[in-house]
C-alpha cells in the first residue's frame, strides 16, 4: 500500500509552495473599495470622464486610449494593456509602475483590496 503511495507523495512534495492558488478577488468588495476611486473616476457605458478617465471597460483596454481624456504621455507611451497583473502593479503604486503618469494616487498595499477591485473593473463592460 505504502509502496503505491510513494509516487503521489513524492509529487506533492516537489510542488512549490507558490503554486498555490491564490484567493481570487471578489467584486462585491471591490465595488467598496472602488468608492475611494470615485472622487476621480466614473464607471458606466460611456459615462463622462472626469479628474480621471471613465473606467467602463478598462479591463483588458490598452492604457491611454479611451477617446476623450487627455492622459499623460508617460501613460500613452507605456504600451501597457490593463490585464490583471499590468492592474495589479498599477494599483499597488501608480507612479512606481509608470513614472510621470498624472494620477496622483500613491497606491492600494492591501494586495486582496486590489484583487477584490480589479474583479470589480472586469465586471465593467456589456455582457
Amino acid at each position: 500500500m505504502l509502496s503505491r503511495l510513494l509516487p503521489a507523495l513524492a509529487l506533492i512534495a516537489a510542488a512549490p509552495l507558490g503554486a498555490q492558488t491564490a484567493p481570487a478577488g471578489d467584486p462585491v468588495k471591490g465595488s467598496r473599495q472602488f468608492l475611494q476611486c470615485k472622487a476621480c473616476h466614473t464607471v458606466t457605458d460611456k459615462g463622462a470622464h472626469t479628474v480621471g478617465p471613465n473606467l467602463w471597460g478598462v479591463s483588458g483596454a490598452k492604457a491611454g486610449s479611451k477617446p476623450g481624456f487627455t492622459y499623460s504621455q508617460a501613460l500613452t507611451k507605456a504600451g501597457i494593456t490593463w490585464t490583471p497583473q499590468q492592474l495589479d502593479a498599477f494599483l499597488a503604486r501608480p507612479n512606481g509602475k509608470v513614472p510621470g503618469t498624472k494620477m496622483v494616487y500613491a497606491g492600494l498595499p492591501n494586495p486582496q483590496a486590489r484583487k477584490d477591485v480589479i474583479a470589480y473593473l472586469a465586471t465593467l463592460k456589456k455582457r
